[in-house]
């Protein structure tokens, strides 16, 4: 693996112009707008500032390249442009990762790994691109033969998220392109650099103009493709509350939704678990990307009888952990990625101490040499209640919280006892134990005696207000796809709704 330690003197301001038609493409007024390393705050890229005239640009490019061939492009076709982009990402796998490291604030190392991890993305979605399979119904009379096809619903608005840009985006485009759709992007203004990015790359491959559109800027883009009339489709990775808007603006026009949204996951930690391995899994869980992870494991449900221990060998972790200047290979955790995260960090550490929560370690900004950034203590609250707001909602920030349970009924009725449903995990070496929980939890990944494991060809989404419909797996082909129904005639139709007269038969 890559090991190169970067300094502020390898980076340079960017421009990265949007990608509308295949073509590179400013900004109908002009505008751009810049972003800032948030743990450096020294500018790092550029971006033309969308409008909805963009917008309506690039829905156009995306309906004429679906009609006039990519929607009949064959499987074998699609897969071979996948698996090209999957080689690029390798080949660029080090640009790609300092300028997600720049621009989100996450160690170098993490990023190397992501970048990894979206190319094996590309390639299976590669392979799905020639198993798109339907169902033939022969039982049905001996005149009637009956046809289920997929088909792409068409084009597929995406609006991505500021935490894991590459690899969300990864989630979803390709899939969408192995069913034969075209899709209109919105990355975050935050971090639009590696998405912009991955559209040259796909232009590389040779996609053809118009598939992929990727349109840069702040809320106005992203109103502007959630209300387009010209999009089918959208999908969206955010918070819940703009996930709920997103919703709110495509069911004006009855558009398909495909939201993953937010999570408040817990981790149940029994007096039968593997302790040094669930130690280690509760401070990945917590502090993994400072934390702003929707699969952030950030209640911590331990039996009674270890929590005390458990939660002081969590504490020892924390206050070791490496966190400061991410362009360090040997650095764990890096920057929030901006002043307004940073603020709902502090606002909710707040409410859980005037809750009455026992703050064990953290809770405060961390100064750690470096001009600017906006590192943040590893944190840790014990004396939680299921009640409390630091047990309640989505923090996006390296805060765990410990409960204690007594029997595992109450394990998972705390762990579900948010609106949530994303994420969950047991660890115990008690194979009921185990089950039982796999079978009660309500969230849609539960992890056993593990933590946050992904892998491209299993489905990822959740439950209640963390998202509808998933990614990933196969079952993301139906999720970007229409299913129609053909019914076929075998023979002459010999059944009469109403004879004609005897004149008219003659």
């Amino acid at each position: 693996m890559e090991t190169k330690n970067y300094t502020l003197s390898d980076v340079e301001l960017t421009y990265r112009p949007m990608i509308i038609n295949g073509e590179d493409a400013p900004a109908s007024n002009g505008e751009t707008f810049t972003r800032l390393s948030p743990a450096h705050e020294v500018e790092v890229t550029s971006f033309p500032k969308g409008t909805q005239e963009d917008v309506d640009r690039a829905v156009v490019a995306a309906r004429h390249a679906l009609d006039k061939g990519w929607r009949q492009s064959t499987g074998s076709q699609r897969s071979k442009l996948l698996m090209k982009v999957a080689e690029l990402i390798r080949r660029d796998a080090e640009a790609l990762s300092l300028a997600e490291t720049l621009e989100t604030g996450k160690p170098i190392t993490q990023s190397r790994n992501e970048v990894a991890g979206t190319a094996e993305l590309w390639e299976y979605a590669a392979s799905l691109a020639r198993n798109t399979q339907g169902d033939a119904h022969n039982a049905l009379g001996p005149d009637t033969l009956a046809l289920v096809v997929h088909e792409p619903i068409g084009v597929i608005g995406m609006i991505t998220p500021w935490n894991f840009p590459l690899l969300i985006i990864s989630q979803k485009l390709p899939f969408a392109l192995a069913a034969g759709n075209t899709a209109v992007i919105k990355p975050s203004e935050s971090t639009s650099a590696t998405t912009v990015m991955l559209g040259q790359l796909i232009r590389e491959a040779g996609f053809p103009g118009g598939v992929v559109n990727i349109v840069t800027g702040n809320r106005v883009v992203g109103a502007a493709i959630a209300e387009h009339p010209g999009i089918d489709m959208i999908s969206f990775t955010g918070s819940t509350g703009v996930g709920k808007g997103i919703a709110a603006a495509a069911g004006r026009d009855l558009k398909k939704v495909e939201l993953e949204l937010g999570g408040k996951n817990p981790q149940i930690i029994t007096a039968k678990a593997d302790f040094t391995a669930a130690v280690d899994a509760g401070v990945f869980g917590g502090y993994f990307n400072v934390g702003q992870c929707c699969n952030s494991g950030s209640r911590l449900i331990v039996h009674r009888s270890i929590a005390d221990e458990f939660a002081s060998a969590v504490v020892e972790r924390a206050q070791h952990m490496r966190v400061g200047d991410p362009l360090k290979a040997d650095t764990l955790v890096g920057s929030l990625v901006n002043d307004a995260q940073l603020a709902v960090v502090e606002r909710y550490v707040a409410e859980g101490r005037e809750a009455g929560a026992h703050l064990l370690t953290g809770g405060g900004r961390l100064e750690n040499g470096m001009d600017g950034g906006r590192f943040y203590q590893p944190t840790v609250f014990t004396d939680v209640t299921a009640q409390m707001s630091i047990a309640t909602d989505e923090i996006f920030g390296p805060v765990l919280s410990v409960l204690p349970y007594d029997t595992l009924e109450e394990a998972i009725s705390i762990a579900n006892s948010t609106s949530f449903g994303l994420s969950a995990g047991i660890w115990s070496n008690d194979i009921n134990e185990a089950l039982t929980a796999a079978r009660d939890l309500r969230a849609g990944t539960v992890w056993v005696n593990r933590w946050m494991d992904g892998y491209p060809e299993v489905p990822f989404g959740g439950y209640g207000q963390s998202g509808i419909g998933r990614e990933l797996g196969r079952q993301a082909l139906a999720e970007f796809s229409e299913l129609k129904t053909i019914q076929l005639q075998v023979g002459p139709r010999e059944t009469r709704w109403v004879d004609a007269p005897d004149a008219a038969r003659a």
